[in-house]
């Protein structure tokens, strides 16, 4: 594959290569939030890091001496290494399912792909276990509490260079995916603007608000913040992250079944996804129909919607019926006062390349 912007050539897996090509189909996707979910998800499962959990992969990272080496960088070899001893370990459970020289080559170009564009044959130790971690099979909060330990100092804190190391680590993920659909030339200003943004969003919120309960007087405005502060931050699903729980909402409602039919494909019982509108009286959306943006005679994409990842209970049918009642005596002008975001694209929020240093 050629780069013309780099003027370097690298060479992708025959397999990697159908697996992105499989995955033009999932563009048509109107919010590029579920598109980069779908695309993770798909991705996940080709390299089998939806059987990896999360305490087999740190103790591996403990065999191979990672743990406190995340400033390093690794070369192709360590990361072999370290790859084959998880794919081996994932073999012995799951026999049929592990081709390991083959998970190893894959899941090593996909790292080289997101972290290492130049082909320097080098990424950080940091970068590697982000990666890995976010695709795990854990929850998605103890993939949160992981990573950010990663970038704490001895004190648990975590400085704004920590800050940025992670946020740029996670964020090369979705746009490794997505780089199809990007300007090169946006790349230098939004870098620029990611990191100011999120920085100072941590500390306006969580080392400015000294009224708040949550922050002591004494931090003022220090140069870091607590992990504890960070991670409520994330909670919140910012849009530089939100694709991390869309991915895992994804995950969980690949098998489940709804008792209820998409009111414009007819699909009964609705698989996956289900969406319910709060404004629409008993109207119901499959996840493809979601994701095309289709829209009904009353129906509009304007309305505010209700996710649901497994089958409901009588208590939220109850409380979803509350919500379409009021919301039915709500004005325009209402709406127009109180915008909901909703399901917006992630916004193609991409760092630079060069946060080696």
């Amino acid at each position: 594959m050629k780069n013309h912007g780099s003027e370097t050539t690298h060479w992708d897996h025959p397999r990697m290569s159908e697996l992105f090509q499989s995955m033009a189909d999932l563009n048509a996707i109107k919010f590029s939030a579920y598109r980069t979910g779908m695309k993770l998800r798909r991705l996940q499962k080709c390299l089998c890091l939806d059987l990896l959990s999360l305490n087999a992969a740190d103790g591996i990272f403990q065999q191979h001496e990672l743990i406190l080496q995340n400033n390093r960088t690794m070369d192709v070899p360590e990361m072999i290494s370290c790859l084959s001893t998880i794919y081996e370990t994932l073999a012995m459970d799951h026999t049929s399912m592990v081709n390991v020289p083959q998970s190893v080559d894959m899941c090593l170009n996909w790292l080289l792909n997101v972290y290492d564009t130049v082909r320097s044959g080098r990424i950080r130790v940091l970068s590697f276990k982000i990666a890995l971690i976010l695709l795990c099979n854990a929850h998605l909060e103890d993939k949160y509490r992981y990573v950010v330990r990663c970038v704490a100092d001895e004190n648990g804190f975590i400085d704004q260079r920590g800050l940025g190391l992670l946020l740029h680590d996670c964020i090369q993920i979705p746009r490794q995916l997505e780089r199809l659909l990007v300007r090169r030339q946006q790349h230098r200003a939004q870098r620029t603007q990611l990191f100011q943004h999120v920085v100072v969003m941590c500390k306006v919120d969580f080392l400015q608000a000294p009224t708040h309960p949550r922050f002591p007087a004494q931090m003022g405005n220090k140069s870091h913040i607590e992990p504890v502060h960070f991670l409520s931050w994330l909670k919140m699903e910012p849009q530089s992250m939100i694709w991390m729980p869309v991915l895992h909402r994804m995950a969980a409602s690949e098998t489940a079944k709804h008792q209820s039919k998409c009111n414009i494909c007819k699909e009964c019982p609705i698989v996956g996804l289900r969406y319910r509108c709060l404004k629409c009286f008993n109207f119901d959306l499959c996840q493809n129909c979601f994701f095309a943006g289709r829209k009904a005679k009353h129906h509009k994409l304007s309305h505010q919607m209700q996710e649901y990842c497994t089958a409901t209970t009588s208590g939220e049918d109850v409380r979803d019926f509350a919500k379409v009642f009021k919301n039915k005596f709500k004005s325009k002008k209402h709406y127009q006062k109180h915008p909901r975001v909703g399901y917006l694209p992630v916004q193609s929020v991409l760092e630079g390349d060069n946060l080696e240093s």
